[in-house]
C-alpha cells in the first residue's frame, strides 16, 4: 500500500489526499462506482430501481439472522441472505400473483422491519446504526483487496449475462425462442446485484446505497444512444460523483455517502435537459 500511496501523494493536487483515510475512502470509491454503475445501468433498463431498495433495506435483517446464528462476518450474514432474499422476490415476481411494485415493497418492508426488531432488543441497536449511512472513510486496505477482487469479478458476470439480460428485458418471447433461461438468467442477475448491494452498504449505507445505484444510470440514459455509451457514460458519472463527493465532503465536514448521491442527483439534473435533444 506504501507504494500506492506514494503514487497518490505524487499525482493528487488536493491537500486532503495527504491523510491516510482519505486515501483509502478514495480508492474505495474508484473501485465501488464502477461496479454499481454497470449493474445501475441494467437495473435501469429492466426497471428494478425499487427492486435494489429491498436489497438495501435486507442487510439489517442478514445482520440480525447472522447475530441470532453466531455467524461472526456481518458481510458473509449480509451476503447469504441478500442472494436468498433477492431469488425470493424474483420467484415471487415470476408467478403474477401481484404487481411488481407491491411484492417488492412487501419484501422491502419485511426486511427492515425484521433487521430492526433484532437489532434493537435491550436497546442495542446503536452499534448498527452506522449501516444505515454507512462511512467510507472507515475502510482499511484489507477492505480494498476484497473490493479488488469483487471489481473485476462483477463486471466479468455483468459482461457475460449482459446481452441475454437485455433480451429477456426488450422481448422475452424472443429469448424464450432462442433458449435463453430467462428464469435463471433473471436469477443469476439477481443474485449479482445482491452481492454488489451488500459488498457496498457498510460504506455508502442502507438508506443511500439505491440512489448510488440508480442514479448514475439514470444521469447516463438521459445522454446516451446506444447500450454501449449507457455503460461508459454510467461508470464515468460514477466516478466523478464518487471522487467530487469525497473532496465535497471533506470540505463542508459532512457525510460523504450524502455528499456523493448529491453529486450523482446534479449529474441526473444537468443531464435531465439534454434528453430530449439526444433521443
Amino acid at each position: 500500500m506504501s507504494t500506492i500511496y506514494s503514487i497518490m501523494d505524487a499525482i493528487l493536487p488536493f491537500e486532503c489526499f495527504r491523510l491516510s483515510f482519505m486515501k483509502n475512502a478514495l480508492l474505495a470509491l474508484l473501485l465501488l462506482t464502477p461496479l454499481l454503475a454497470l449493474l445501475g445501468t441494467m437495473a435501469v433498463n429492466r426497471r428494478m430501481a425499487f427492486f435494489s431498495d429491498a436489497l438495501g433495506h435486507s442487510a439489517l435483517a442478514g445482520v440480525g439472522l447472522g447475530l441470532l446464528l453466531g455467524v461472526q462476518s456481518d458481510l458473509i450474514s449480509m451476503i447469504v441472505f441478500g442472494v436468498v432474499w433477492a431469488i425470493m422476490i424474483s420467484r415471487i415476481n415470476r408467478t403474477g400473483g401481484a404487481s411488481a411494485d407491491t411484492i417488492i415493497s412487501v419484501f422491502s418492508s419485511t426486511g427492515i422491519a425484521v433487521g430492526l426488531l433484532i437489532l434493537s432488543r435491550n436497546g442495542s441497536f446503536a452499534k448498527y446504526s452506522s449501516l444505515l449511512a454507512g462511512d467510507v472513510l472507515s475502510v482499511q486496505p484489507s477492505d480494498l483487496l476484497w473490493l479488488l477482487i469483487a471489481l473485476p469479478l462483477g463486471i466479468a458476470a455483468w459482461a457475460l449475462l449482459y446481452n441475454q439480460l437485455l433480451l429477456t428485458a426488450v422481448n422475452p418471447a424472443l429469448a424464450q425462442s432462442r433458449r435463453v433461461n430467462t428464469k435463471w438468467i433473471e436469477y443469476a442477475f439477481a443474485s449479482l446485484l445482491a452481492v454488489a448491494v451488500m459488498l457496498s452498504i457498510k460504506w455508502v449505507g442502507v438508506l443511500l446505497i439505491n440512489a448510488l445505484l440508480i442514479l448514475p444510470a439514470a444521469a447516463a440514459r438521459n445522454i446516451s444512444r446506444t447500450a454501449r455509451q449507457h455503460a461508459i457514460y454510467s461508470v464515468l458519472i460514477g466516478l466523478f460523483s464518487g471522487v467530487a463527493g469525497l473532496i465535497a465532503a471533506y470540505l463542508l465536514d459532512t457525510g460523504v455517502g450524502a455528499a456523493v448521491v448529491l453529486c450523482a442527483a446534479i449529474c441526473y439534473a444537468v443531464t435531465l435537459p439534454l434528453r430530449t435533444r439526444v433521443k
